[in-house]
């Protein structure tokens, strides 16, 4: 075995068993609705998943996240009615069957999960000039949405649902939850056990939209019709190289 240099350690070599969970996680991860338990999330769980969200990769490791948990009950209402507001300006944009289709989802579990989460993204971090950002100023931002998937899939993992609560004027947040101007609000998550969940995604399963088939998102050596001067990779039996799983 090679010498390892001095602070680096052992690439580590993971089971099938252990690299099965991964994938099996990331598979089964759904956004939850309103099927929350009223089971509380221990202080230790909870931890656990923001330490996960914390260990997301971030721009010239700036670490631009900031977790606030809300779990009093007047707050909550304040926010569930932000959320109402904007959700009836929402509906109003779809046409006759995509409004009717759409009013009788239910996008958020405000009330019923036990933990609200806002995830924010402090865009001051690390200075004026952050490496990795000097010619892309929303890294940051992308950073801090690696971290919400980071607790999603921790979550999952421990039998937490998560969902994600994105219909909202800004403005009011910021008002109920006192964020700063230079603060962006990245997400608002509902967290709760729950015993069941869909075998696809919810809006998949009540007809809003189907996947799209992995092979026509595809493309090689830049976007479809480019021409880069380089022989064209056969495609046509991807989706046998992808291994099947539940969505």
């Amino acid at each position: 075995m090679h010498e390892i240099s001095q602070g680096l350690v052992q690439a580590a070599n993971f089971s099938d068993d252990e690299r099965a969970a991964v994938y099996k996680v990331i598979y089964n991860r759904r956004d939850v609705r309103d099927q929350f338990l009223p089971k509380q999330i221990d202080d230790n769980v909870l931890m656990r998943l923001l330490d996960a969200a914390h260990h997301a990769p971030s721009v010239g490791f700036m670490q631009p996240w900031n977790f606030i948990t809300i779990r009093d009950v007047a707050r909550k209402k304040q926010v569930h009615q932000a959320f109402s507001k904007a959700n009836e300006e929402a509906k109003a944009l779809f046409e006759d069957d995509r409004q009717a289709l759409y009013a009788s989802l239910k996008l958020e579990g405000i009330l019923k999960a036990p933990i609200n989460l806002c995830i924010t993204c402090d865009r001051t971090r690390g200075g004026k000039i952050v490496l990795g950002r000097t010619h892309n100023r929303q890294m940051d931002i992308y950073s801090t949405v690696c971290a919400v998937q980071n607790l999603w899939l921790a979550a999952r993992a421990e039998g937490i649902g998560v969902g994600w609560v994105s219909i909202y004027h800004d403005s009011d947040m910021r008002q109920i939850l006192g964020i700063p101007d230079h603060i962006e609000i990245v997400a608002y998550l509902c967290l709760g056990y729950v015993e069941e969940l869909f075998d696809v995604p919810e809006l998949e399963k009540k007809g809003w939209r189907k996947r799209i088939p992995l092979q026509n998102l595809i493309f090689e050596e830049g976007w479809r019709g480019f021409n880069s001067g380089l022989p064209h990779l056969d495609r046509e039996d991807v989706s046998t190289a992808i291994p099947s799983a539940c969505d």
